[in-house]
């Protein structure tokens, strides 16, 4: 795994926070979404003690999604923004902060996470009893925070109960990316006062990609 350029690394977890919010909206609106970077963020919940940022994610690729996601998002164009995905992210920073506010509810987290990692060290425990047991992870603990987020979305895939594991996976690896991104002195007013050097870094990533 290559350095990476430290402006990239900054934003690595935001970039975390934004793909999740995209994948939730594929799986709502669609019943479907990008594998590589589901994994990617699926498998980022149980890093919990990487040598480096990038560690979380894997190879830059991974987070292509989400780098897309935040330069359209903090771009000029109105027609990349998406309001949708801005209350996504919006809520998954929020739910963080609450977390952050509690250590008991925190070290629950840490040990039900913890319960995950053991899980996947069994060959014949499937990948779909791994995303039941972080999805019930994020019921549990997490989403008893704050109000619960509203999913828009097709009624039709909304109601697959693997389409919910799914999503309520995806909202828990939202919430740890927030955690790793203040972990990084992320705060919400950065992405109002730093746009541009984020825009920027996401920029660079997206190149770098390429």
């Amino acid at each position: 795994m290559s350095t990476l350029n430290p402006k990239i690394e900054q934003q690595l977890a935001l970039a975390g926070v934004v793909q999740a919010a995209i994948l939730v909206q594929q799986i709502a609106r669609t019943g479907r979404c990008d594998e590589q970077a589901f994994e990617a963020s699926i498998s980022s919940i149980c890093v919990t003690d990487p040598e480096t940022p990038q560690q979380v994610f894997g190879q830059l690729n991974n987070l292509k999604v989400g780098f897309t996601g935040l330069e359209g998002q903090l771009s000029n164009k109105a027609v990349a923004k998406d309001a949708e995905i801005t209350r996504y992210i919006a809520s998954m920073l929020g739910l963080e902060r609450k977390l952050a506010a509690k250590p008991k509810v925190l070290n629950e987290l840490g040990v039900r996470i913890s319960n995950v990692q053991r899980q996947l060290g069994h060959v014949e425990f499937e990948h779909n009893q791994i995303l039941q047991s972080l999805a019930s992870t994020y019921v549990d603990i997490v989403s008893p925070l704050a109000p619960k987020i509203q999913i828009a979305g097709n009624p039709t895939h909304l109601k697959s109960e693997s389409n919910q594991h799914k999503v309520r996976a995806l909202l828990l690896a939202g919430v740890r990316a927030a955690v790793m991104w203040r972990q990084m002195g992320g705060k919400r007013r950065h992405i109002l006062f730093n746009r541009k050097r984020i825009l920027q870094s996401a920029k660079l990533a997206l190149q770098q990609i390429h």
